[in-house]
């Protein structure tokens, strides 16, 4: 059972969108920092599923770009062990563990199913990382930390497409792309690129995928991890052309922590240092911007 802490937690979390869901919004939460929350937020006084050891819950198999390094044998996850702090979510989850005093081998990564993640009631992990989104109504059942990864659109096109090399908005004005019902990719697609082509909706993602391997469409819109998964995974002749800018609130991944838990206001502070001192830009870069060849398509 968890131990009680007391302390003062004020959190501020705007309205926003999950990956696929309805609307989007800030990214930020503003958390008191006093004296005692400062004490709380020590190795030994932190509020822990097993004391001395950090938790951390996230899907398997890993996949790049979030993980990367393969699996040593024996290992429990498949394509990547998160153990390796290779991969972007690997490499931010042992930065904030290092915030919060916990050397790599006082890290435990536990192995949980998606809808897990925001699902309510008694958590077997600290908190889960595994490219969660943050919405209103997952938030009603888990605490989210703030941002550690602000979400893009992007766009996936098969390698001999003519929009395969776009590097702006206005290249895309002609194509045909294709997008899931209901989506903010839908959204993104008729508000910002505004193709001349109306983009074709489909009830799925597998329907839109099917639709780009049988050259039905020029490419699909999707959120960023999505079209990763999908051009170096799903499809072996696809491409990821690049990630758009934002255009109004910002989509964002936060980790999930079971509700009410003070460890959240630590997590945020370490989150806080972590940006403020360029370690999740410099992390961006490395495992996501050029690993995973991504660049921003120009307004």
């Amino acid at each position: 059972m968890r131990r009680a802490l007391a302390i003062s937690i004020v959190a501020v979390l705007a309205a926003v969108a999950a990956g696929c869901g309805g609307g989007s919004g800030s990214t930020t939460a503003t958390n008191a920092t006093s004296t005692s929350d400062k004490a709380a937020c020590t190795k030994d006084t932190l509020n822990l599923v097993t004391p001395g050891t950090l938790t951390i819950g996230t899907g398997n198999p890993a996949y790049p770009p979030w993980f990367e390094g393969g699996t040593p044998n024996g290992g429990t996850f498949k394509v990547n062990d998160p153990t390796t702090g290779k991969g972007y979510e690997s490499a931010v989850a042992y930065a904030i563990a290092k915030r919060l005093g916990f050397a790599k081998g006082e890290v435990k990564w536990s192995p949980v199913a998606f809808n897990l993640t925001f699902k309510p009631g008694p958590k077997d992990f600290d908190f889960a990382m595994q490219q969660i989104s943050y919405n209103k109504q997952r938030a009603q059942a888990v605490d989210f930390s703030d941002s550690y990864y602000d979400v893009n659109q992007a766009l996936v096109a098969l390698k001999d497409s003519s929009i395969a090399h776009a590097t702006s908005i206005s290249d895309l004005k002609d194509a045909k792309l294709g997008v899931v019902v209901g989506t903010t990719s839908y959204d993104y697609i008729t508000q910002n690129i505004k193709p001349s082509n109306k983009p074709l909706v489909y009830d799925t993602l597998d329907a839109n995928v099917a639709a780009l391997k049988a050259g039905q469409i020029d490419g699909l819109v999707t959120d960023f991890p999505t079209s990763y998964y999908i051009a170096n995974v799903q499809l072996s002749n696809a491409t990821l052309v690049g990630r758009f800018p934002t255009v109004g609130s910002q989509e964002y991944f936060g980790l999930t922590f079971e509700k009410g838990n003070p460890l959240v206001a630590c997590v945020n502070k370490a989150i806080s240092e972590l940006k403020a001192d360029g370690t999740l830009d410099q992390l961006e870069q490395q495992w996501i911007t050029s690993k995973a060849h991504a660049p921003l398509i120009q307004p």
